[in-house]
């Protein structure tokens, strides 16, 4: 495989790259030939297949590993490739080149020792290259200078995120000795090139990331040509029809979201087992491949019921039919980037974004919690998530609680944490590339509390507020509604009669619901009858209607987007001369009560 990066200098001209290489290895190209940087730190997907082909016209297909890919191909032609990593230490990389790895050791051996005595620590085995790079600059004769590449897998280790006062004095040299080959204008001027790979880009250290003589590249998920291309490749190796119900079409269409690596376990699948990838199987098979890809990061929800089943919030309801219309047609450009749903506790607002996201047919992930207590993790688990995201659309992503969870641009003592995942959740939330294929759902009781820059138009644009249900008919409505949502077979005739009085939430509804059938099964019975509905009822205890839900209550109606989202009354009131005025000076007053600042 030798179709490659010429080693030639830095003032001739490359030759043309072929049409199959991957678009980051053609920036990585790009970069190096400029001579502005030999440093190139490659992060994002970078344990995952890479293709490649030994024929101009891209056939003859295969896939390798990335360190395989950057040995074989980007390096394939130069005379010195070697790999680092602090597991397997340093060696020589010719792919499956006997020759040429005997070549390289030859000059190596004459230059670096046997590699057997080569040093395996990471400050000595970056020593050793540094004289080996300089006594390679100082040959005398140009034409004796070898072209080297150097590939460092889980660079993380070797240059962790830090601050300077944390970072130990071996990590330490590594830093400065990676900024000092990135800088030396020697090198640029010849045939060197350096690979860093890690996982997540803000493991590695903020000074090297952001130094002017390195460029970061990210490596993408494959896209769906990409994905199908694979899966006609590994067709070769199994029959799809025998293992799946799928062609290579529809397999690429459904597999977004996955890397090649987790595609071919979900397609191996079938050829080691006795069960065919069906429909069923495949989605399951895909939600935990995914989960497990993102760490647990996300978790994927399988809406089971449409806006059909949502009582009330009618004005709501068509919006979001509207919408879900617009994303299942493609009309992407008039969907909206993502919606604030607020009211007070327990009025259903994730079940309202579940079925959504169920009226459209599209995947729908929860983000749960990706903070962490390491230096750099955080940034880097949401750097993560973000990726899969991009990849995995159209997909409707739940944030509850987001008021708490997405942070705002105050550092808060944890050391710019919080301001840097704030910015990288309101720079993708503000994408306008992914309109229509991330839809972002933002949860919270205290819409106040999110900072204005999420809930602005061109990220969350459409705000519905949602409250408890305020007459008898809706109470009831919803009472049958919980009841065929928990498999509980109840008409409206079993519904006592209960006053909007009592303030009952969507969530109250529902414990009543499961108490009466709780009821039944303890006295070992299967149906529940108007009798244990109505003692469920009478038993039932709401929360106390405090200040906490009247400033939940009116922080909602404060942020509603499109008046028909709000109750008659409410509409009304807000409707008035200086309506909204005296809801805010009510909510500052409860806040005050409440020893909020």
């Amino acid at each position: 495989m030798t179709q490659d990066i010429q080693p030639l200098s830095r003032s001739g001209r490359a030759t043309p790259l072929p049409a199959w290489y991957p678009s980051w290895a053609r920036e990585l190209a790009d970069l190096y030939f400029s001579g502005t940087t030999c440093v190139f730190l490659l992060h994002g997907n970078v344990h995952d297949f890479i293709r490649c082909s030994d024929a101009p016209d891209g056939n003859n297909e295969t896939y390798a590993t990335l360190s395989e890919f950057l040995a074989s191909q980007v390096f394939g032609t130069w005379d010195i490739a070697l790999q680092y990593d602090l597991g397997r230490g340093l060696r020589a990389a010719a792919g499956n080149n006997p020759q040429r790895l005997q070549t390289m050791m030859h000059h190596l051996s004459a230059r670096l020792g046997e590699a057997g005595a080569w040093p395996r620590d990471p400050e000595n085995v970056l020593l050793l290259l540094d004289r080996f790079l300089e006594r390679n600059l100082l040959e005398a004769d140009p034409t004796q200078r070898k072209s080297v590449g150097l590939i460092f897998e889980y660079a993380q280790h070797l240059v962790p995120a830090a601050d300077l006062n944390m970072l130990g004095r071996g990590p330490g040299t590594n830093l400065v000795r990676f900024l000092g080959w990135a800088q030396n204008p020697y090198i640029k001027r010849v045939n060197i090139a350096f690979c860093l790979i890690a996982d997540k880009l803000s493991e590695l250290n903020t000074r090297l990331v952001q130094n002017p003589h390195v460029a970061a590249i990210e490596i993408p998920l494959p896209d769906k040509a990409e994905r199908e291309r694979f899966t006609r490749w590994t067709s070769r190796l199994r029959t799809l029809t025998q293992t799946t119900d799928f062609t290579p079409e529809q397999l690429a269409e459904m597999s977004n979201g996955l890397s090649l690596v987790n595609l071919n376990v979900l397609l191996s699948q079938g050829a080691q087992t006795d069960r065919r990838v069906d429909d069923q199987r495949f989605r399951q098979l895909k939600k935990t491949l995914i989960e497990r890809q993102c760490q647990d990061l996300l978790e994927f929800i399988e809406p089971s019921h449409t806006l059909d089943l949502v009582v009330g919030q009618q004005a709501a309801k068509d919006r979001l039919r509207e919408d879900a219309a617009l994303i299942s047609r493609g009309q992407l450009d008039a969907a909206p980037m993502g919606y604030l749903l607020c009211g007070p506790v327990g009025t259903g607002k994730s079940f309202l974004a579940e079925c959504y996201a169920g009226s459209i047919g599209i995947p729908c992930v929860k983000l749960r919690n990706f903070r962490s207590k390491f230096v750099g993790e955080t940034e880097g688990n949401l750097e993560h998530v973000l990726t899969v995201l991009r990849s995995l659309g159209p997909v409707v992503v739940l944030i509850d609680e987001a008021d708490a969870a997405l942070g705002n641009r105050q550092s808060d003592g944890d050391s710019g944490t919080s301001s840097r995942v704030f910015s990288m959740i309101a720079s993708q939330m503000g994408d306008t590339r992914y309109r229509g294929k991330i839809v972002w759902m933002l949860l919270t009781s205290r819409p106040d509390l999110l900072p204005i820059d999420l809930k602005r138009q061109g990220r969350a644009e459409v705000h519905i507020p949602m409250f408890y249900p305020d007459d008898e008919a809706e109470i009831r409505e919803m009472f049958v509604t919980m009841a065929r949502k928990n498999k509980v077979k109840l008409t409206p005739d079993d519904v006592p009669s209960v006053s909007a009085d009592r303030h009952l939430s969507g969530a109250d509804i529902e414990s009543i619901v499961l108490s009466a059938k709780r009821r039944v099964l303890t006295a070992g019975r299967q149906e529940v009858e108007k009798a244990d509905l109505a003692e469920a009822v009478r038993d039932f205890i709401p929360s106390a209607q405090g200040l906490e839900k009247e400033l939940q209550e009116l922080a909602a109606v404060l942020e509603c987007t499109q008046l028909n989202f709000l109750p008659p009354d409410l509409r009304e009131q807000v409707a008035q001369p200086g309506g909204r005025t005296h809801i805010q000076e009510r909510v500052v007053a409860l806040r005050q009560l409440l020893n909020e600042h």
